[in-house]
């Protein structure tokens, strides 16, 4: 058996739980509801209470470690994800709009759209697009039109009309 991790936590049990009472963000709850737990001492290793927890030992070391450094308002207003800086200018969000609202001539797929933003000498990778596209635009794949783009209404009534030959 691996050594026992001594963490020490400087808040008593009553101050976080009035803590874990207030905050209403998820991820916050589970970082206080994990110091609540090793408080207590519950689990006698820190893989049980990551199981109990629902998440990796790998985060709770880092939990505890941010908590250990930085102190308990640091862990909890902590984010994660980083900044959403986007590859698709405005411009181009236009330019893909008016694209994807043509109906002469219109995108048959993420592929092609990543390859007809190209041409505007903007790189951006599929998923990417796909995943601005589908936000911002609401596109679904593999949706069927209701007709072809290029059918030809009068051509088609014309053959309905001819008799066939029997």
């Amino acid at each position: 058996m691996g050594k026992r991790a001594i963490i020490t936590i400087r808040e008593s049990l009553q101050e976080l739980e009035l803590l874990y009472k207030k905050t209403r963000k998820h991820k916050a709850r589970q970082k206080l509801k994990s110091l609540m737990l090793t408080k207590k001492q519950n689990f006698s290793t820190r893989s049980k209470l990551a199981k109990h927890l629902g998440i990796d030992v790998k985060t709770l070391y880092v939990w505890t470690k941010q908590y250990q450094e930085l102190g308990l308002e640091a862990m909890i207003n902590s984010t994660s994800g980083g900044s959403h800086n986007y590859k698709v200018s405005k411009t181009i969000k236009e330019i893909l709009e008016k694209k994807l609202n043509d109906s002469r001539s219109p995108l048959q797929s993420y592929t092609d759209a990543v390859e007809w933003v190209k041409e505007c000498n903007v790189d951006i990778k599929y998923h990417t697009l796909r995943s601005f596209m589908i936000v911002n635009f609401g596109t679904k794949l593999k949706q069927p039109r209701k007709s072809h783009y290029k059918k030809d209404e009068v051509a088609f009534e014309a053959f309905k009309k001819t008799p066939g030959s029997s």
